[in-house]
């Protein structure tokens, strides 16, 4: 028997060991990885696809990722090979250190080394040479960490720590560095190949030695014959071992550096980009760029409608290139807009009430309190309607618009909506706002666009859904859908060119001053994109329009969106109809035979208010003149004049700044002449008149084919007069100065002067 002091000695004995055991642990604390060593700071698409990562400190790439993201062939090939009694030893497997200590001597180098998955955590997080020395110390090291973790946290250290070969550690690094795939998605071959490259990360490169990475994973198919079936090894054997070279992510590399200064301390942020459309718009810049001159760059964002989730956002053309000053994201740039903002101020006046689809505007030389504004190709086309101004972004029609609407209650309006504007210094809301006198961002166009196919609902985008939805009403339903179908379809007069029909997809271009910026606006059922081409710098590059540079593009970024299952029921606001209204006055047609209804149109109307065309500011009172024709010869005659039987009638007056414009068709209910003997009012006559040609007149060049030029004077104007031909404005000079003409190239001349009081003369040549 053991005497009672015998056993006082043997329970001393483990105390004092214990005892040790705790004084060392507290003397020498375990380190973390983490103290030591960051993760790569890493944006991910919606699905956990990499963007682009940002390295630790000590430039190493390692991704956070937990046991149950880990493929289970890998955690089989690992713990099967490495340390198949990992669940339950204490930290050393002492059988496997007895027999590599065995080979040791006997072989006189290292044959196995015994380590298990516990001891090389332990080399990990504190490192040690390969001395005996250092194997102890290991050894201590793995007691420890069992002692303080559990056997998940130990292999969670394993697969974010186990070094990789070069900058990367942690199994999904590697599998996205060398596989270009999540460590959750890894074939039997795969996770062989990974599973054995922490033995030698230099040596067993698969990248540089691939040769000798697939003899090492051949090894270790070998042995799992017990675990995997026959099938599957010899599948796995026969697969070729093949792996890119180390290349970090670069998706969307712009918005991850965005997103990167938003939420510094985050190591996975997960963004809203759909990584197979960021990468095929990406594609479709770069390939646009390259035939662009050199310094132009491009810009494309994509957001859903329903989520207001943004599935690709493209800030430079080549995130590569430095000459296309690559670094500067122009999703976020303070651009000029040029004509993006007009289909919000057609859609606020319609809610408003001061027009409909088919309102009848002014495209003509015009001044609105000394601001002049003319198209882009200096043409003027007479009157038009709200569909065609807008279809055709012409510019007077719009700012006669904003006129009466007012500038600033429209930037207000556009703000509420989330779409900010920044002026020039000291300037203000103005009636330049609407041609771009304003900057704005790409993406407070594309948040504002949205409300088209929202109800009129505006949201901003979202980059990451740990944001709130930030959503406001700026127009109703019903203006909001008139605005949508006539930029998808011209609207119910069908001012649309042949691709707008039946495309899907309702779009506007702008253009700013001196051609900076080309844009493209687009709005699906589904969709809200926008295109920006230009120069990061300003530079202004000539030619280059939102039609001819930045809706092609658009439209490409269009036709690889994927198309949803579900189709949005598409339905009519129940106060939106459709009716037939009449041109000059822009009233509703109350019959066949109205002799107030010019030229008829179809408008979409809301709300079933029809506004009258804008009053006329060059002529007081109603717009309809009142008369009296001879019974008999339907005349023009007052009862001063004749005894004969009359009878009175009233035509529709044409706002006198689109005189010059009316054909006669149009011109069809205008007053007729006046009875022979009966003088017009007095005054009728004081007109001006074009001297130098007269109407009608045909005018013939010479035989070498030369233009021909023609001086032509003005009488009964008044300041300066200004020259248009064929509603191209030519210039402007001194009533007494004149112009001289110049006929390019045979055809039919309407040749229009204009005086500051906005009279005019208007004749018709031929040229042959």
């Amino acid at each position: 028997m053991i005497s009672k002091k015998n056993k006082r000695r043997y329970l001393i004995v483990p105390g004092v060991i214990i005892a040790i055991a705790f004084i060392a642990d507290r003397l020498f604390p375990l380190p973390h990885p983490e103290q030591t060593s960051a993760f790569s700071q890493t944006v991910t698409a919606y699905d956990g696809t990499p963007l682009r990562s940002f390295p630790s400190r000590r430039h190493i790439w390692r991704n956070p990722i937990t046991i149950e993201q880990v493929s289970p062939h890998y955690l089989e090939a690992l713990i099967g090979y490495e340390d198949r009694s990992f669940w339950w030893h204490p930290g050393v497997n002492p059988w496997a250190l007895i027999r590599a200590a065995g080979q040791w001597m006997f072989h006189w180098r290292i044959v196995s080394g015994g380590s298990t998955i516990t001891m090389q955590v332990a080399r990990i997080i504190d490192p040690c040479d390969r001395s005996i020395i250092g194997k102890l110390h290991q050894i201590l090291r793995a007691f420890q960490l069992e002692l303080h973790y559990s056997k998940r946290k130990i292999l969670t250290i394993y697969l974010n720590y186990a070094p990789m070969g070069g900058v990367l550690e942690g199994v999904d690094a590697a599998s996205r560095a060398y596989l270009s795939k999540s460590a959750a998605n890894l074939s039997y071959s795969e996770a062989a190949m990974l599973a054995v490259l922490p033995q030698a990360p230099s040596r067993l490169r698969p990248d540089r030695y691939p040769y000798r990475a697939q003899k090492a994973r051949n090894k270790l198919l070998n042995r799992m014959k017990d675990r995997w079936s026959a099938n599957i090894i010899q599948d796995a054997l026969t697969e070729p071992v093949f792996a890119r070279g180390i290349k970090e992510p670069m998706i969307a590399p712009l918005l991850a550096q965005r997103l990167k200064s938003q939420y510094p301390g985050q190591l996975v942020i997960t963004s809203t980009i759909d990584a197979d459309i960021q990468s095929t718009v990406e594609s479709l810049l770069l390939q646009r760029a390259r035939s662009l001159p050199n310094h132009v760059s491009c810009a494309a964002l994509v957001m859903d409608n329903k989520t207001l989730e943004t599935r690709a956002y493209v800030g430079s053309a080549d995130f590569h290139d430095r000459s296309r000053e690559n670094y500067v994201d122009m999703v976020q740039a303070w651009r000029s807009p040029g004509s993006t903002l007009k289909p919000f101020l057609y859609g606020f006046a319609i809610d408003a009430g001061l027009i409909h689809s088919e309102s009848l505007l002014s495209d003509v030389p015009q001044s609105f309190e000394g601001y002049q504004p003319g198209n882009f190709e200096r043409t003027f086309s007479g009157a038009v309607s709200v569909s065609e101004a807008l279809v055709r972004s012409l510019n007077v029609p719009a700012v006669q618009v904003l006129s009466h609407y007012g500038p600033e209650r429209f930037v207000n309006q556009l703000e509420q909506g989330g779409l900010r504007l920044k002026f020039p210094r000291g300037a203000s809301s103005n009636l330049s706002v609407i041609l771009g006198g304003a900057s704005t961002k790409l993406e407070y166009l594309v948040g504002e666009y949205s409300s088209l196919a929202r109800n009129g609902i505006a949201g901003m985008p979202r980059f990451t859904n740990d944001v709130l939805k930030q959503e406001h009403r700026i127009m109703s339903p019903g203006a909001a859908f008139i605005i949508k179908n006539i930029l998808e379809s011209g609207g119910p007069s069908g001012w649309a060119t042949l691709d707008r029909h039946n495309i899907g997809l309702a779009w506007k271009t702008g253009t700013s001053f001196d051609f900076r910026d080309a844009w493209a606006i687009g709005v699906t059922d589904h969709y809200t994109l926008g295109v920006w081409v230009g120069r990061p710098d300003g530079t202004p590059n000539p030619g280059f329009f939102g039609s001819n540079v930045a809706e092609p593009l658009l439209k490409d970024i269009y036709h690889i969106l994927p198309r949803p299952t579900e189709p949005i029921a598409k339905s009519i606001p129940a106060n939106v109809k459709q009716e037939e209204i009449c041109w000059p006055l822009g009233n509703a047609a109350q019959s066949e035979l109205s002799p107030l209804c010019a030229t008829k149109r179809t408008a979409w109307v809301l709300d079933g208010v029809t506004p009258p065309t804008f009053a006329d500011p060059l002529r007081s009172g109603e717009p309809i003149a009142h008369y009296t024709v001879d019974v008999q010869t339907g005349l023009r005659a007052t009862r001063a004049c004749t005894q004969r039987l009359l009878r009175e009638e009233i035509s529709p007056l044409w706002p006198t700044a689109l005189e010059p414009w009316i054909d006669q068709k149009s011109r069809r209910l205008d007053p007729p002449a006046w009875m022979s003997g009966c003088m017009p009012p007095l005054n009728a006559n004081l007109k001006m008149e074009i001297t130098g040609l007269r109407s009608a007149e045909i005018l013939h060049r010479t035989l070498a084919g030369d233009a021909l030029q023609v001086s032509l004077g003005i009488n009964g104007a008044k300041g300066r007069v200004r020259w248009l031909m064929n509603g191209m404005l030519l210039g402007d000079a001194d009533a007494k100065k004149g112009w001289r003409i110049k006929f390019p190239h045979p055809g039919e001349y309407a040749i229009t002067g204009l005086d500051d009081n906005e009279h005019y003369a208007r004749i018709m040549v031929d040229v042959e």
